[in-house]
């Protein structure tokens, strides 16, 4: 009996790990799929909920992209110093991502990973571009 009481647990363990945010959840930035390491907190897991969604993003101050998500999502903003790959909230309902710094108050939802700054900034430092988040 303890066995099939470990088994069960275990299963279910591993099915919620399977389901985390960082797992299911993707972004694409005009088509091309980028890795992310997504933040364990509210806002992302209200941002799951919303997914699919598709931002079209603005240049900004020639170190972001910025967006409107078309909902306001729960935040706890803090003053955040900011590095190239880092996805945010501002002001409840804009996704940010940066390609450079930036110092203002934030909730951080993930970072980008697997990409150098020159990437970032080939990727992201143009007139606009459209985001893709979808839960997979």
């Amino acid at each position: 009996m303890k066995a099939v009481i470990f088994l069960a647990v275990m299963i279910f363990v591993i099915g919620v790990a399977s389901c985390s945010a960082d797992s299911a959840m993707k972004i694409y930035v005009d088509g091309v799929s980028l890795n992310v390491e997504w933040e364990d907190n509210e806002s992302v897991k209200a941002l799951m909920k919303l997914a699919p969604v598709t931002v079209k993003m603005s240049a900004y101050g020639g170190f972001e992209q910025v967006g409107n998500l078309g909902k306001n999502l729960p935040r706890n903003d803090t003053h955040i110093t900011t590095k190239p790959g880092d996805i945010m909230l501002y002001s409840g309902n804009q996704i940010v991502i940066f390609h450079g710094a930036n110092s203002w108050a934030y909730t951080r939802l993930g970072k980008i990973t697997g990409k150098s700054r020159a990437e970032l900034s080939e990727i992201f430092d143009k007139p606009g571009v459209t985001l893709k988040i979808s839960a997979e």
